[in-house]
């Protein structure tokens, strides 16, 4: 009948307190275990938890910290979990994000201000073009080779730290600046502040737009399903008729273009420039933050703002207690664990059901 096709209100909510209780566990089994290393320093847990809470979301100025730290995380969380939920491991994001932020970098101190309003669209689309290509290489190896994109991406990742590590110490370097970092964009490429005299910038407005776009494609086009397909079984998808090639092509330049609009908008919209240190692994927290929502777009907001939470309340902690900014790096790393352990624990209760 019809109406058994439909899933029932019962089943939708099943459904649900499952997503909640896949994003709570990672969150609650990470803060347990650090709270246990606290107790074994002769720390209070809940002391310390507290601390952080208030110094991240406790007034205006923290939120819009904890917002601009969250910020390249949803770029690099969004980028990851489009390949990831098409069953690609790209780990190359942080590559793409990288590239992506010193190409807006070097538009927005090379071309004309007179541009006005369109330099900064400009500067990002030329990031977008250099991150989509940057992932396009090892789509196109995977794809057509079936070279394994692990091993490309995680070595691509060196690569781009390489040429933008020369290109700031040689071609780009600043005059005016001692080493390491490229001239300041011109005023008019600069994405403006939100709530000044804080970093949060234009560019989270950009990211919850990538997060929206990524939703509806997702879930509402036939190349979001087609790539959802090919995660789940590429074999049906062969037999069906779709080019598993062509859909890993595409969504690996799709990561590319979200990861290196993300580096663009961190170089307008934060520093103003690209400099050595530019990202501290954005990419690889990304991988995180998609691990922990599965996916899923809201999941991927309320990880980046937890990631971001931890980033901009670490720093602060320390000043004002003997915990090392090393406790952020432990909740981070055992949030990244449990969340994988959850996603194993997923696909083997769908093999038994299946």
């Amino acid at each position: 009948m019809a109406d058994s096709a439909v899933r029932s209100p019962a089943s939708d909510i099943s459904r649900l307190l499952d997503r909640g209780v896949g994003l709570a566990f990672p969150i609650i089994a990470a803060f347990a275990i650090s709270g246990l290393v606290l107790l074994a320093i002769g720390e209070n847990p809940f002391e310390i938890f507290h601390l952080m809470a208030v110094e991240a979301f406790a007034g205006e100025r923290r939120i819009a910290a904890t917002l601009s730290a969250a910020t390249p995380l949803i770029f690099t969380g969004v980028a990851t979990a489009i390949c990831f939920r098409s069953g690609v491991f790209n780990v190359g994001v942080d590559g793409a994000f990288v590239l992506g932020g010193i190409a807006a970098a070097f538009a927005g101190f090379t071309l004309s201000p007179s541009l006005g309003v369109l330099l900064p669209f400009l500067c990002l689309t030329f990031a977008m073009l250099v991150g989509a290509f940057w992932l396009f290489i090892p789509g196109y190896l995977l794809a057509r080779l079936e070279v394994d994109e692990v091993v490309s991406t995680l070595m691509l990742n060196f690569v781009a730290a390489g040429i933008a590590g020369y290109l700031v110490n040689g071609p780009l370097l600043s005059p005016l600046a001692g080493n390491n970092m490229t001239p300041l964009v011109d005023a008019a490429a600069e994405l403006p502040r939100l709530l000044p005299p804080s970093t949060l910038h234009a560019g989270f407005l950009v990211g919850l737009a990538v997060l929206a776009g990524y939703a509806i494609w997702s879930r509402r086009t036939a190349m979001g399903f087609e790539g959802e397909l090919v995660g789940l079984n590429r074999r049906f998808v062969r037999a069906i008729g779709i080019s598993v090639p062509r859909v890993i092509i595409v969504i690996m330049i799709a990561s590319g273009i979200v990861g290196g609009l993300g580096g663009g908008s961190h170089a307008l919209g934060q520093l103003h420039r690209f400099s050595e240190g530019f990202s501290p692994g954005y990419g690889f927290t990304g991988m995180a933050v998609a691990l922990l929502a599965r996916n899923s777009a809201i999941g991927i907001l309320f990880g980046a703002v937890l990631f971001g939470a931890l980033a901009s309340a670490g720093t602060t902690v320390q000043l004002f207690s003997d915990i090392p900014l090393d406790l952020v790096n432990i909740i981070e790393g055992t949030v990244m664990i449990f969340a994988v352990v959850e996603v194993a624990r997923l696909r083997w209760r769908r093999r038994r059901t299946a």
